[in-house]
């Protein structure tokens, strides 16, 4: 038994011999090693600046901006570790690690598969030009200005000012409708007259009012369509254009169209009606006699 003993204390100062001889050997590339991940460390904070400063004269949104140096800092660092493996002769360790990585980045891949689509989404809204801060927009049922795009949603502050979040990959998947290319908006009014009214006369009172009351709308410019004879009234449409590209101003506009139109049917006598029922009784009927 203490001849086992022993052995094995005498192998194990022989290891640790060996370790120190080994230590002191590559002192050196340890020294070396270190060096060039503080070199590394620098660097990567150096380009991460310059990065930004040359993207400051880019219209990329500055989420995107920040990404985009994080990624370029953290590419130069991976650089320095796999140039310290080099220099601490640790290839092979090396070989596993980028074997362990590849298998590793597949589960997370797979498990992180919702939001890597949502990452990838948000850099491309971030390069495509008809989404930009400020925008007025609408998808997915949902309408408001631009206020961010980052790596997981944009963000729409709404009429009513409250703030929605929508995923970039549905934002990206689905119809988006921008009304600020256009620099002005169409308001839409539909409206209805009594069958005795003059149609003729209400078509050029709507189009006279709005252009008295509208600066930017001329009255010629105003389209007016009879759209059907409905149940109580003469239904009709009309459409003209705004100087606004905002939702918020269009709706305040059509506010206002609805005022002055039902202000001038007021003092020219012409009806808007209610939905009106008409009976028709047989010429026989008789009401019930009701018991006294």
């Amino acid at each position: 038994m203490k001849l086992k003993l022993g052995e094995a204390w005498s192998e194990m100062l022989n290891r640790l011999e060996s370790w120190v001889d080994s230590l002191i050997i590559n002192l050196p590339n340890f020294i070396i090693a270190i060096v060039v991940f503080v070199i590394a460390i620098f660097l990567s904070k150096y380009i991460s600046k310059l990065i930004l400063k040359l993207l400051e004269r880019s219209s990329m949104q500055k989420s995107m901006k920040a990404v985009i140096a994080k990624i370029v800092s953290v590419l130069v660092i991976l650089g320095g570790l796999f140039l310290i493996l080099g220099i601490l002769d640790l290839s092979k360790t090396l070989n596993t690690i980028l074997a362990g990585a590849g298998v590793a980045g597949l589960a997370v891949g797979l498990a992180l598969q919702g939001a890597l689509a949502n990452t990838y989404s948000g850099i491309v809204l971030s390069y495509i030009e008809q989404i930009k801060f400020g925008d007025w927009i609408e998808t997915n049922d949902y309408a408001g200005e631009v206020t961010n795009i980052d790596l997981r949603a944009v963000t729409l502050r709404q009429s009513d000012n409250n703030v929605v979040f929508i995923p970039n990959k549905m934002v990206l998947e689905n119809p988006i409708k921008n009304y600020t290319t256009n620099p002005r908006s169409k308001v839409i009014l539909s409206c209805g007259v009594g069958y005795s009214s003059d149609l003729e006369f209400v078509r050029s009172l709507v189009k006279k009012t709005l252009g008295e009351h509208f600066k930017s709308v001329e009255p010629e410019d105003v389209i007016f369509l009879y759209t059907e004879f409905g149940d109580s009234s003469i239904n009709f449409e009309t459409r003209f254009w705004i100087d606004s590209t905002s939702a918020l101003q269009t709706k305040k506009a059509k506010t206002e169209a609805m005022i002055a139109i039902k202000k001038a049917f007021d003092q020219n006598g012409i009806e808007i009606p209610f939905p009106i029922r008409t009976l028709d009784f047989p010429k026989d009927f008789r009401m019930p006699k009701q018991d006294s």
